[in-house]
Parts: structure tokens; C-alpha cells; sequence
């Protein structure tokens, strides 16, 4: 179903709309030149990105191309990553808590060697919503630890990643961290992989998600990506 936009008043600025050769239209105020079906197709893209619908399901639905959708996700989950960079600085002097979480993907939980492909960061609370900060790659120390034979050292950091797995299981406490943790673990299940470039941003999406109700996901969004300089829709 196509989305109401007036044709007769800008949808960047609301000032009257000049019409263009084949469907398009150029504003009298702002001078933008835009494709309002295109505009539509966009925020399709963008409620189904918000609906957790993967790229390849949005692309059937919308008839469009499996890249463009990949494309149009990536670029969502770059603007979540600032939004909530953004929000968290405007609370960062609240009165807060962190935690640091191990991830391994459940494939490789059962291979000790797996600690070095982990992912590992901290989950800060300011009041019911999370900011995650990502710490750097045990990878980097694997070649160290084989060389050295340092099998201690390497058995307390698994022992370690196990114990925080347990905690998350059974620990009693319901806290913003806590709750970010398994839905965390849920979400990223949804995706057959993901590489160790891109995790930051589905890192960040995860937050975004589960920081904001899903009836305003969708507008920030909007906001973001057709208003990059702040201005109203």
C-alpha cells in the first residue's frame, strides 16, 4: 500500500511543489527535486527494517532487488549507530551502571578456541535503555597465547566467558542490561552470520531496536535519513 504523500506541498519543507516531467516535482522553497514514488519506496524500505523483516523477504515484497534492500539496511543501521551515539551523550551525566558481555556465536560454544573469535563489549544502563561500547578483538592476542603455551591464561579467559554465559541464564536480577543481553542473542540468531567488519553496526541496531517502541522507529529514521541536517519532515 502506498504511503499519503501530498503532491501539492513539499515533503521536506511543506511549501508549494512545482510538477516536473515523468512524476517528478521540484519545490518552490527549497529547490529540492525529489520522486515522490521513490520517497514512498524508501520509507517502505524503512517500516520494514524497523519490523526486523530480513532483506531478502523485504526485497520479494517490494520488488526490488536483493543489493538495493542490503544497501538501504546498511545505510539504516549506519544512522542508528549515530542516533544512539548521539542520545547516549545527551544522558551520559545520568547516574548509571555497565557490565562486559562475551559473545560466541552458539556454533562455536563448544570449541575452546572460540574465545579468541569472540565479541566483546560493554553494556551501560542509563535508565530504562542501553549504550554499547565495543572493546577491541581477543584475536588480536591468539598467536601470542598459542606460541607461549600459555594454556592457563587461555583456560581462565574461556572459564571466564562461561561463567558470563551462566550469569546471563540464571541470574534473577531484571535490569535494562540484563534484558539487552538475551534480546540481543535473539536478534542477531536472525542473520546467517555476521562478519567481524559489520557486527559494530548490527551491534548498534540491536541497540536502537531495543531502545526505542517500534511505533516511533520508523520516524526516526525518516528523520534521519531525509533530514540529515535536523530539519522537521
Amino acid at each position: 500500500m502506498e504511503l499519503n504523500l501530498d503532491k501539492q506541498y513539499c515533503f521536506y519543507c511543506s511549501s508549494p511543489l512545482y510538477q516536473l516531467k515523468e512524476g517528478n516535482v521540484k519545490c518552490s522553497q527549497c529547490k529540492k527535486k525529489y520522486s515522490p514514488t521513490r520517497v514512498n519506496q524508501i520509507k517502505r524500505v524503512i517500516k520494514a527494517f524497523c519490523d526486523d523483516d530480513n532483506a531478502l523477504l523485504t526485497s520479494k515484497s517490494l520488488g526490488l532487488s536483493y543489493v538495493t534492500v542490503l544497501k538501504y539496511y546498511q545505510k539504516f543501521r549506519y544512522l542508528s549507530a549515530e542516533y544512539c551515539e548521539e542520545h547516549y551523550h545527551l544522558h551520559r551525566t545520568q547516574e548509571s551502571q555497565y557490565e562486559e558481555y562475551l559473545y560466541i556465536e552458539k556454533s562455536k560454544r563448544n570449541d575452546k578456541a572460540a574465545i579468541f573469535d569472540s565479541h566483546n563489549f560493554l553494556t551501560f544502563q542509563y535508565g530504562n535503555n542501553v549504550y554499547t561500547l565495543l572493546m577491541p578483538s581477543l584475536g588480536m592476542f591468539k598467536q601470542q597465547f598459542l606460541e607461549d603455551n600459555l594454556e592457563d591464561i587461555y583456560h581462565k579467559e574461556f572459564s571466564k566467558f562461561m561463567r558470563t554465559s551462566k550469569i546471563i541464564k540464571i541470574s534473577e536480577h531484571d535490569n535494562a542490561i540484563t534484558r539487552f543481553w538475551h534480546y540481543f542473542e535473539n536478534f542477531i540468531t536472525m542473520f546467517k552470520g555476521v562478519s567481524r567488519e559489520h557486527f559494530p553496526y548490527y551491534l548498534k541496531e540491536a541497540e536502537f531496536k531495543f531502545n526505542t517502541p517500534l511505533h516511533e522507529r520508523s520516524k526516526i529514521l525518516e528523520r534521519l535519513y531525509f533530514h540529515p541536517n535536523g530539519s522537521d519532515i
